[in-house]
C-alpha cells in the first residue's frame, strides 16, 4: 500500500476544519453535530474521526490556525528597522487576516460564538489566551519600539497600547457581527476601519507639528 504523504493529510485535515467553519457559521456552533460535518465534507466518520474526536477539537484548531497566522504577522513587522505607522502596521495585518478567514470560510458570526463558547470551555478559552499573548508580545515589541524613536509618551506601558490596538481589531469584528450580517465577512469594511484608524492616530492641536521630536512629551503631563 502506498504511503500517504504529509502534504496529502495535512490538505485532508484543512478540508474538514474548512467544511467544520462552514457548518459552524451557517447554523452554530451547538446546533452543528458531527453528522452534519461530515455531510459538509464528504467523508466517512472513521476519515473524519482520524483528525478529530469532537467539536471542542475542531473549534480548537480553526482558532489556533488563525491565531499562528495573525501572531506570525506581527512578528514579522517587528524585525523591520523602521516600523510601520500605527494604522498602517494594523491594516497590513487584518488585511493578511480578512484573506485567510474568507479562505477558511470564517465569518463575523463565528469569531463571536468562539468568544462566547470560551466562557463553558476552558481548554477553548486557554488556547484563545496563548493566541493572544502571543499577537499582544508581538505588539508591545512594536510599541517599544515606537518610543524609543519618540514617536510615543516612554511613559504609557506599552503592554496598554498593545490591548488597546488589539481591542479596536475585535471591536470592529463585533460590530460586524452585530450590526452588519454575521454569515459574511465584508471586505468592503474595511476601509471604515482603515479611515478611522488614520484619523485617530494623526490627529493633532491646530498648530501642532505632525512629526513629534526624539523624547518629545516624555515630562508632559
Amino acid at each position: 500500500m502506498a504511503r500517504v504523504s504529509q502534504e496529502h493529510l495535512d490538505a485532508r485535515r484543512q478540508q474538514i476544519l474548512d467544511g467544520a467553519a462552514a457548518c459552524f457559521s451557517r447554523n452554530g456552533f451547538h446546533a452543528t453535530s458531527m453528522q452534519d460535518v461530515l455531510q459538509e465534507v464528504g467523508l466517512s466518520a472513521g476519515a473524519v474521526y482520524r483528525y478529530f474526536r469532537s467539536k471542542d477539537e475542531m473549534i480548537a484548531a480553526i482558532v489556533t490556525g488563525v491565531l499562528e497566522t495573525l501572531g506570525s504577522s506581527f512578528a514579522e513587522r517587528t524585525r523591520d528597522p523602521v516600523p510601520l505607522r500605527p494604522a498602517d502596521m494594523v491594516m497590513q495585518v487584518v488585511e493578511r487576516m480578512w484573506r485567510l478567514l474568507a479562505e477558511r470560510g470564517i465569518t463575523p458570526g463565528l469569531i463571536v460564538q468562539v468568544w462566547a463558547e470560551t466562557t463553558r470551555n476552558p481548554q477553548l478559552a486557554d488556547r484563545l489566551r496563548q493566541g493572544f499573548t502571543v499577537v499582544l508580545d508581538a505588539w508591545t515589541a512594536i510599541v517599544r519600539r515606537y518610543q524609543e524613536l519618540g514617536w510615543l509618551d516612554p511613559a504609557v506601558p506599552p503592554v496598554n497600547v498593545a490591548r488597546t490596538m488589539v481591542s479596536t481589531v475585535q471591536g470592529f469584528i463585533l460590530q460586524m457581527a452585530v450590526l452588519g450580517d454575521p454569515g459574511r465577512l465584508d471586505v468592503s469594511q474595511l476601509p471604515v476601519l482603515e479611515s478611522g484608524l488614520r484619523a485617530l492616530t494623526a490627529m493633532a492641536p491646530p498648530g501642532a507639528g505632525a512629526e513629534p521630536a526624539a523624547g518629545a512629551g516624555a515630562g508632559e503631563r
